[in-house]
């Protein structure tokens, strides 16, 4: 399967799912925004993973390629690709289809549980959250959420976010929080926002979110359920 997936900022990859994609003989390949480097044409890729971001999508005139991938998003969908947005992935994605993008009521970073919704629990057994509990820790950075895409399924939840987690017309998938982190990639958004660690309630330390190495265990076969799971709807 050949993937593709979209950057925004050096210190935001695919992280973890490189290695799963590499250790099943998937092709990938790079589109870097923030140099305005190309999109590939249709024919060359299979399935889109839109990768997270310091930026608003709303940003256009900071971030003027922000057009330009919308655009791409846009066509990818309606070329029937496989779409997976993550935090500001997920957000553009919403945007394309319409939804309004807003800053939530709190900034959500660190280890939080997430619950899977009413909605998403009937489709368990055959669906992206196949074999996954009800309840489950993940690791979160954001700020922003969306609203519901219309004709969309709402599939998550957390505390501090309702909208954690979406599904429209089978292959296009939205998720706030971050399956894929590793403990690098955790340590390189230390690095890069420390901004964003202010005082807030669902805002944990900084020393707080490298302190427990198993939780970012416990992420990795959770991320390859989740991708095992997506790679159905190719």
């Amino acid at each position: 399967m050949k993937i593709h997936y979209l950057q925004h900022v050096f210190f935001e990859d695919l992280a973890n799912i490189k290695e799963w994609a590499l250790q099943r003989d998937h092709s990938i390949s790079r589109t870097f925004l923030p140099v305005n480097e190309p999109f590939p044409t249709l024919k060359n890729f299979e399935w889109l993973i839109i990768m997270g971001g310091s930026m608003n999508v709303n940003e256009e005139q900071e971030f003027p390629w922000l057009k330009r991938e919308k655009k791409f998003i846009k066509k990818a969908i309606d070329g029937e690709k496989v779409v997976l947005g993550i935090c500001l992935g997920a957000q553009l994605i919403a945007n394309v289809l319409g939804a309004t993008i807003y800053k939530n009521k709190h900034t959500e970073i660190g280890w939080f549980p997430i619950t899977l919704t009413k909605e998403a629990l009937p489709l368990v057994n055959a669906s992206i959250f196949r074999g996954f509990p009800e309840n489950f820790l993940t690791f979160h950075w954001h700020e922003d959420t969306f609203s519901l895409p219309n004709n969309a399924k709402r599939l998550a939840r957390s505390e501090a976010c309702e909208n954690q987690a979406f599904q429209f017309k089978d292959k296009v998938i939205g998720v706030q929080f971050h399956l894929e982190s590793s403990l690098a990639s955790i340590s390189r958004l230390i690095k890069n926002c420390p901004e964003d660690l202010r005082e807030g309630n669902y805002i944990q330390k900084d020393k707080d979110l490298l302190l427990n190495p198993s939780n970012v265990a416990r992420l990795t076969p959770l991320m390859e359920l989740f991708l095992n799971n997506v790679e159905q709807l190719y």
